[in-house]
């Protein structure tokens, strides 16, 4: 039986950004896995969400094995965390059923809401990384199985198969637009006009980011310099108020022995 309290987040511990992020993947796992197992797909569709899910599991491990080499206690974060491992296995129904227990974190996420939001904004860098995979690979799924869903049954189609499907939801969103595979119909025109709009506010934000590392650097030593130069001058202060309190009692010193020469 899985440990709840060792699997689980504890209550005081707040997520990292990677951390919400493979949450967030795994309700969207989840929901791939619920269609797979009970909805009535046809063949093409079912590969899609087939790749669709195996390249999640890809990121699942590949996130499970770099925090297992960073881990200090490699042997301690293995027994809290098989259930990541266990779960990212694609492909064999079973184990992917283990997927349902990473939903347990998203309903306490949610309930620890209030209490997360302020630490993720302050780790920005992170934050924008893991807020890009996330969209990343939710945008190409959406996009991916609903223009598949609305192609496939046309007869002047052109995405027909999974390969197609994913090949062009990658190339609309990135803007490029080589014009081998399109859509045909309304629906399909109205899909990939959202999905270039999100392209474009995607790698809007990747280019942001990406300025933001060159720039924070600058900002850092502007802020090194502001801080010593606060110090420096709160010095300067103190060596003055030192000063004029050395001064000060000197005077109080001499007023004390008149004082004292004159009661003689």
């Amino acid at each position: 039986m899985i440990d709840r309290k060792r699997w689980l987040l504890p209550i005081n511990q707040n997520p990292t950004p990677f951390e919400l992020a493979m949450m967030l993947l795994s309700l969207l796992s989840v929901i791939v896995v619920l269609m797979l197992t009970f909805a009535k797909l046809d063949d093409e569709t079912r590969r899609l969400l087939f790749f669709v899910d195996t390249s999640i599991c890809i990121i699942f491990i590949s996130y499970f094995f770099v925090n297992l080499f960073r881990a200090e206690d490699k042997r301690d974060y293995f027994r809290h965390h098989w259930i990541d491992l266990v779960a990212s296995i694609p492909a064999i129904e079973a184990l992917r059923l283990a997927r349902f227990f990473q939903i347990l974190r998203v309903i306490r996420l949610i309930r620890m809401t209030r209490s997360i939001l302020i630490p993720l904004m302050r780790q920005h860098q992170e934050t924008t990384l893991a807020s890009l995979l996330v969209a990343m690979v939710t945008i190409l799924t959406l996009a991916s199985v609903m223009i598949l869903l609305v192609e496939s049954g046309e007869p002047n189609a052109n995405i027909n198969t999974a390969e197609n499907a994913i090949w062009w939801a990658l190339v609309t969103i990135s803007t490029v637009g080589y014009g081998d595979y399109y859509p045909v119909t309304t629906v399909g025109h109205f899909i990939g006009g959202l999905v270039i709009i999100c392209g474009v506010s995607f790698f809007g934000v990747i280019s942001g980011y990406m300025a933001s590392i060159f720039i924070a650097p600058d900002s850092k030593q502007r802020q090194e310099a502001q801080s010593q130069q606060m110090r420096d001058e709160l010095e300067m202060v103190l060596q003055r108020m030192e000063k004029n309190q050395e001064t000060l009692l000197s005077e109080i010193a001499t007023l004390k022995q008149q004082l004292n020469e004159k009661n003689k």
